[in-house]
């Protein structure tokens, strides 16, 4: 896990691209019956889904879903997250599950920013350590999980499961992967990315429905000034890298 957070992705539609390619050639060719799904290649796939895809044509990314876990993250994500509501949750529940009140790094996200500054981030890791003190007094004199959670930091470490259909995954990445998302929330995007990308089955929807921020999915920044310097040939050629890698050894 890279600063806590890790993601997988743990299941998606069988024969995605060919569900995708299969779909488009029904809505474009009469004579492309249902029972051609069962001899789709990996060749028709090749030949016809980038220039449909090259068209605009979209909706057809809607029939391939994909399952991610994520967890390590914040429930400062998760709200950012569970906003793309075009999509599945499946949340760690605070009424049933207790958290271990032993170490305030493990239980929460500190950001990055904070850790700079050594005074600042002593008083943060004191505040934390008292409330899920308090948060653990709270629970162990008879109170329900589900009211002592109240005490607790948004802060506090989450996971989650998350479904998107491939449509809808290209919008939350358009918006999340961009320098200008909040970083805890950008970080799980690229790692959803990279979990695609590590897929030799999925990998090349990665370039066909340019799958990433905004600026590679236009061909410029749409936020203009409001990006730091470099921002879009830096990000341009992240995604590049990672469209065009291979799946880990």
């Amino acid at each position: 896990m890279d600063g806590g957070i890790g993601v997988r992705l743990v299941n998606y539609t069988r024969k995605p691209l060919e569900t995708v390619t299969w779909a488009a050639l029904i809505s474009y060719w009469d004579g492309w019956e249902t029972e051609a799904f069962d001899r789709i290649t990996r060749k028709d796939v090749e030949l016809h889904l980038p220039r449909v895809l090259g068209y605009g044509h979209e909706s057809i990314l809607e029939h391939a879903v994909l399952t991610f876990a994520i967890e390590g993250c914040s429930r400062v994500c998760t709200h950012q997250l569970v906003r793309h509501r075009l999509a599945s949750y499946t949340q760690q529940s605070q009424r049933y599950i207790t958290l271990n009140p032993s170490d305030v790094e493990e239980t929460f996200v500190i950001p990055e920013s904070v850790k700079e500054k050594p005074e600042l981030y002593e008083k943060w890791k004191r505040l934390m350590k008292s409330a899920i003190e308090l948060y653990e007094e709270t629970y162990r004199a008879g109170v329900h999980q589900e009211d002592a959670r109240f005490i607790l930091p948004q802060a506090v470490r989450t996971k989650i499961v998350v479904t998107m259909n491939l449509r809808e995954l290209k919008h939350f990445l358009g918006l999340r992967a961009c320098e200008r998302a909040q970083w805890e929330i950008r970080k799980v995007a690229w790692k959803m990315l990279e979990e695609i990308a590590k897929n030799e089955e999925l990998r090349p929807i990665i370039k066909w429905a340019r799958l990433g921020p905004r600026c590679v999915q236009l061909g410029y920044c749409p936020e203009g000034e409001l990006m730091p310097p470099g921002c879009w040939k830096r990000t341009r050629e992240k995604w590049k890298a990672l469209a065009g890698s291979k799946p880990e050894v």
